[in-house]
């Protein structure tokens, strides 16, 4: 079923505190590329991120017409009138570019840890109900008297009104759960999951969508009036491989269809690679707003207008210099294995002399090493846990308020998913590459081939890292009744960490100002 919302396009960003500006670039990025939304995950007892609304905050100040969210905001740890005040005071601040994402409480043992009150399922619904009577209680400036909601979570007695935001803050609730679904048809403006957390995929949402219209026409409301959107992931590749693995083309159908078959109005690509948030924002979601117009059409239904979509920056050039300085190799190593001869490495061919290169060739440049600080952030903390583990008489128990901190669980299992979490970050890079940055600088430019050809041939010796790490991982896991000899595991993270700098310092080293003039895909720059 199609509710006939104007489409939304926007993206899923880490709030990871290393390096500090990382996400503020991506936000701004989105922004100068014409996406809708920037949105972010809240979870305030993790040090490695930032604190979620004071980042919104700042990005605020950084960007024009991007809209901000949480994604979703971790309401047990944060009171419900300061929420409603925050929310509005930078609605008003950005001129009405902020949505308030909820979320019920998840981590319940970090959530405790960190002073807030553990509640069962059933509970946290009840307490995000009243919550919700509070937020919006503050916000109806106009009405009489102060706001009083006497709930079983929140009681308020009398506070006072106000500051009315500058628009209809939208509340999207984080929602899977029966009573979390009927509840955000009753009161909520959205309904915001995440694609990978239905087990059934695409067809999960036929019978989520019920759920949210049945708790709609329970209130007396119109389910057309409960935005749905969608968490979504995937990759680019040049043939398909899976629901949002593919060509452009394919991702254009697949997401068209989530609007025309099941109502999704609001896409948030889950990513932290500039590259994948450009080409998102300006080859997937004109096309997907056209096609969905012209469905629209078709069917007899009013077209709704899309939003706009900024074009490509055209600053005009500016420097014969480029700025960006390769991260070097301090030449460290923490293994002894030797798995390529680093004086055999190609070098490529020298810039062109006079070039000029554009503040936004300048940028996209500068991307890769976005990337790869992303990278190195996460192999430290994969080092950080195991290190933190070895340190506290090598017992898992030891370690708990610190995995706490993570998000994670107490136990192996949580140690091995988060490095099998690593992993497949890095895989998906490297994938990327392979698949489309690689080839396009081929044809752009023959004489990098055979940088290009080492680069692809390194990927190959990180993978059999990586399978090394997996091992070392079933091993631990299979241990359970000895969790505390992690030495293999040790060894395995630190040849990673020796080949994947390595190389990420060689590719920086060799491509970035390639990529300057050439983009990370055809008509980039």
């Amino acid at each position: 079923m199609d509710y006939g919302h104007d489409l939304l396009f926007g993206t899923f960003i880490s709030p990871a505190n290393r390096p500090a500006g990382a996400p503020v670039e991506l936000a701004a990025l989105a922004d100068r590329a014409g996406l809708d939304l920037a949105t972010f995950q809240d979870h305030p007892y993790q040090p490695g991120f930032h604190d979620t609304w004071t980042l919104m905050s700042y990005i605020a100040a950084r960007t024009e017409r991007i809209s901000l969210t949480a994604n979703v905001l971790n309401l047990p740890l944060r009171q419900p009138v300061v929420v409603a005040r925050a929310a509005a005071s930078l609605d008003l601040l950005t001129g009405g570019r902020v949505e308030l994402g909820l979320g019920a409480g998840a981590f319940w043992d970090a959530i405790e840890a960190a002073g807030g009150r553990r509640l069962s399922p059933a509970q946290s619904v009840v307490a995000l109900a009243e919550a919700i009577d509070v937020i919006r209680g503050v916000w109806d400036a106009q009405r009489a008297g102060g706001v009083r909601v006497e709930g079983d979570f929140y009681r308020v007695v009398g506070a006072k009104r106000g500051p009315a935001p500058a628009h209809d803050i939208g509340i999207w609730l984080g929602a899977y759960k029966p009573r979390m679904l009927h509840l955000t048809g009753h009161v909520a403006d959205g309904w915001l999951p995440s694609l990978a957390y239905l087990p059934g995929g695409p067809t999960d949402l036929a019978a989520s969508n019920a759920q949210v219209d049945e708790g709609a026409k329970a209130a007396g409301r119109d389910p057309r009036a409960v935005r749905r959107l969608l968490n979504i992931a995937g990759r680019f590749s040049s043939s398909s491989n899976g629901f949002l693995d593919g060509p452009p083309d394919q991702w254009v159908e697949e997401l068209a269809g989530l609007t025309l078959e099941y109502g999704i109005s609001g896409f948030i690509l889950g990513t932290d690679d500039p590259a994948m948030v450009e080409r998102y924002a300006y080859e997937i979601a004109p096309a997907v707003r056209e096609m969905v117009q012209a469905e629209r059409s078709d069917s007899g239904r009013p077209p709704k207008s899309p939003s706009p979509v900024r074009p490509v920056d055209t600053t005009p050039p500016g420097s014969t210099v480029f700025a960006t300085t390769p991260t070097p190799d301090d030449g460290a190593r923490r293994s002894g294995a030797t798995l390529w001869d680093e004086s055999t490495r190609p070098v490529g061919p020298p810039a062109p002399e006079g070039h000029v290169y554009s503040p936004r060739a300048q940028a996209v440049g500068h991307h890769l090493v976005d990337v790869h600080d992303n990278l190195r952030q996460e192999l430290a903390n994969v080092r950080d846990v195991i290190g933190q583990v070895i340190q506290g008489t090598l017992a898992v128990g030891d370690a708990r308020s610190m995995i706490n901190m993570m998000t994670l669980r107490q136990n192996d299992w949580t140690l091995g998913a988060y490095c099998a979490s690593y992993c497949r970050v890095v895989t998906q890079h490297h994938a990327l590459e392979d698949a489309q940055i690689f080839p396009h600088l081929r044809r752009s430019d023959a004489d990098l081939a055979p940088v290009i050809d080492r680069l692809e041939a390194e990927h190959l010796v990180i993978h059999e890292v990586l399978e090394g790490v997996d091992t070392a991982l079933v091993r631990i896991i299979g241990r359970s009744g000895q969790p505390d000899d992690l030495t293999e595991l040790q060894e395995a993270v630190d040849v990673l960490t020796d080949t994947l700098l390595s190389h990420l310092s060689y590719e920086e080293r060799e491509i970035l100002e390639p990529l300057a003039r050439h983009g990370f895909f055809p008509g980039q720059i």
